[in-house]
């Protein structure tokens, strides 16, 4: 078995297991769709929302391949992104100001720090309000603030396409046992959602901010997501809720983000600003069932993110 470098890391809580696999030599052939069901497994893996790849295309433009816990492939991640931002950043691969993930293409760059010793990126998300992967939509159809009436009778939906589907629904107080009967819901609704779909509920708190929780396809509740926090502040944005063009606080269990939207015409385009902290270095190998891994060296900026939330909350 061959061993290669591995990087912990998370946007707003929402954390991953990333591999530069643009380093590893040709011969280290790696199963990286099992690697993530051993990986993040959290009871006898290393634990994580997901892997992030680091890839270069023939044109030499770099992005990022991301895999859920399951082992299948996310078009899309907000909160992975940013981690596969910086660390393309940082070792010269971002000349051309973009990552490539799930054949497009996202202009991304350096973000005001969210706090002291806590730096940021921010990526420019195109959005489209219509897609194959909402079966209940006909051609050029939208919702925006509508029922689905095979999901729940009294929510209003936005469907949103940022890579990945997602629906989100704005409600009073979020209810966290809802939210994952939502998401266990949609799996059986091969119809609506051919592909699957993320779920959000969301709370207008004022003009400028909202609270968001998110039911993940592939992986299920977690700290944060970033698309959906995305799709979330877009949405309202779209309802009117909160202010478009404007800096919205974006509070999620894991931390915050900054989401800011762009309208014209039909082209939406949602800028999403956050953290992207590495927590550890370290080194594995995968033979395809068994893993070993050694934490090489911590970084000290999960404690830094961790007073940083702790103090968030309390304002809350």
């Amino acid at each position: 078995m061959t061993n290669f470098e591995i990087l912990k890391c998370h946007g707003s809580g929402n954390d991953f297991i990333m591999v530069d696999v643009t380093r590893l030599d040709s011969r280290c052939a790696v199963d990286w769709s099992a690697f993530a069901r051993v990986a993040c497994d959290r009871t006898t893996g290393i634990g994580s929302d997901g892997v992030l790849l680091v890839v270069s295309n023939d044109e030499g433009i770099y992005g990022m391949d991301m895999l859920n816990p399951d082992g299948t492939h996310a078009e899309m991640c907000g909160n992975g992104i940013r981690c596969v931002a910086r660390l393309a950043h940082e070792r010269g691969y971002l000349s051309q100001g973009v990552l490539t993930s799930g054949g497009r293409t996202f202009a991304t760059r350096c973000a005001e720090p969210i706090a002291e010793g806590i730096g940021a990126f921010a990526v420019d998300i195109p959005i489209t309000t219509s897609s194959r992967s909402f079966g209940f939509l006909g051609e050029g159809e939208r919702c925006v603030g509508e029922v689905i009436e095979n999901l729940d009778a009294n929510l209003r939906f936005t469907a949103l396409t940022l890579g990945n589907p997602h629906i989100v629904a704005a409600v009073d107080k979020i209810d966290m046992a809802l939210l994952e009967q939502l998401g266990e819901r949609v799996k059986g609704l091969k119809r609506e959602f051919p592909d699957g779909v993320n779920v959000s509920l969301y709370e207008v708190l004022s003009p400028t901010s909202i609270f968001v929780a998110t039911y993940e396809r592939g992986a299920g509740i977690t700290l944060s997501c970033g698309t959906a926090m995305t799709a979330s502040a877009t949405a309202a944005a779209l309802l009117g809720y909160i202010t478009k063009g404007e800096h919205i606080e974006v509070f999620n269990r894991g931390g915050k983000v900054a989401c800011s939207t762009s309208i014209e015409g039909g082209d939406i385009v949602t800028t999403l600003e956050g953290n992207a902290t590495f927590e550890w270095w370290g080194e594995a190998s995968f033979d395809g069932e068994a893993l070993h891994y050694d934490i090489k060296r911590h970084t000290g900026e999960a404690e830094r993110w961790l007073r940083f939330v702790e103090e968030l909350h309390k304002k809350l």
